[in-house]
């Protein structure tokens, strides 16, 4: 668990020190105290040098674990960098993911707090809830569509501990892969004769029209996409539960949230879903 000493180690100038676990440490220690003070931070790569992409999830999973002990509640997770117009936003050309936690995740038209977040944008997404365990190295495509009980509208509201967020794969994979929070639509839609891939969407900010997207853009398709991540999470001893929510990652690109407003998604043949970002709630 994360302790207010550590908190502050980057503001006094930490470095990482001779090993990858102090690499490590010393990233964690940033990103926490980035969170705490609500101040982004510069970039971790330069601690994570080049100790690799384990190292960043290994950032991730000790943040997680801090969370956790502090009362949160894993509930699901996201994919990031599904899409090629988000690729395109941050010059990182391959996908991650990241932990959903239960303060994380708001309903359909529930007020969120602008101030929770510290560089948020929003993006469309469509969110899988599992049925039942999806635990196998070598998922397939079948096994995720057996596995899924529902899918619904989601609007993901991302956000970075990083400046500017200025990203590389080792940054954003350290930072919980840049995760802020998910609304979710209210009405369930199961997988019966659905394709995905053909889900176009609109996301409108206040009414207009401010990002367009469809399945195809994620992976070739959502589901895709939720096979990429069931693999790797089973691989890394994180499998999927049943219950879990899966946030399958961007439709189109992301749009940048500097004031409240009302962000609403629609999705072809999955309805729609809307969040109400406010200001000094």
């Amino acid at each position: 668990m994360t302790t207010d000493i550590d908190t502050h180690l980057d503001a006094a100038g930490r470095r990482a020190g001779d090993g990858p676990g102090d690499a490590v440490e010393a990233a964690a220690s940033r990103l926490t105290g980035a969170a705490a003070t609500r101040t982004p931070c510069a970039p971790v790569r330069d601690l994570l040098g080049d100790t690799g992409i384990d190292a960043a999830y290994e950032v991730q999973r000790r943040l997680a674990a801090a969370r956790t002990a502090a009362g949160a509640r894993r509930v699901g997770a996201k994919i990031g960098l599904t899409a090629p117009a988000v690729q395109e936003q941050f010059g990182v050309f391959e996908p991650d993911f990241g932990m959903l936690f239960d303060d994380m995740v708001f309903a359909h038209g529930e007020p969120v707090a602008l101030d929770r977040f510290l560089q948020p944008r929003a993006e469309g997404e469509i969110a899988f809830v599992l049925g039942s365990d999806l635990d196998l190295p070598g998922a397939t495509v079948a096994d995720v569509l057996r596995a899924t009980a529902f899918v619904l509208p989601a609007i993901e509201i991302v956000d970075s501990r990083i400046s500017r967020w200025e990203l590389t794969i080792a940054d954003t994979v350290a930072d919980n892969a840049s995760s802020g929070a998910v609304v979710l639509g209210t009405v369930p839609h199961t997988l019966n004769g659905l394709d995905l891939a053909q889900v176009g969407m609109t996301l409108y900010r206040d009414e207009e029209p401010v990002s367009f997207g469809a399945g195809h853009a994620c992976l070739g398709s959502p589901v895709v996409a939720v096979t990429w991540l069931a693999r790797e999470l089973a691989r890394r001893g994180q499998p999927l539960r049943a219950g879990d929510v899966v946030m399958s990652g961007a439709l189109g690109p992301m749009v940048e949230i500097t004031c409240g407003g009302r962000y609403r998604l629609e999705l072809d043949g999955l309805g729609s879903v809307e969040s109400r970002i406010e200001e000094n709630v």
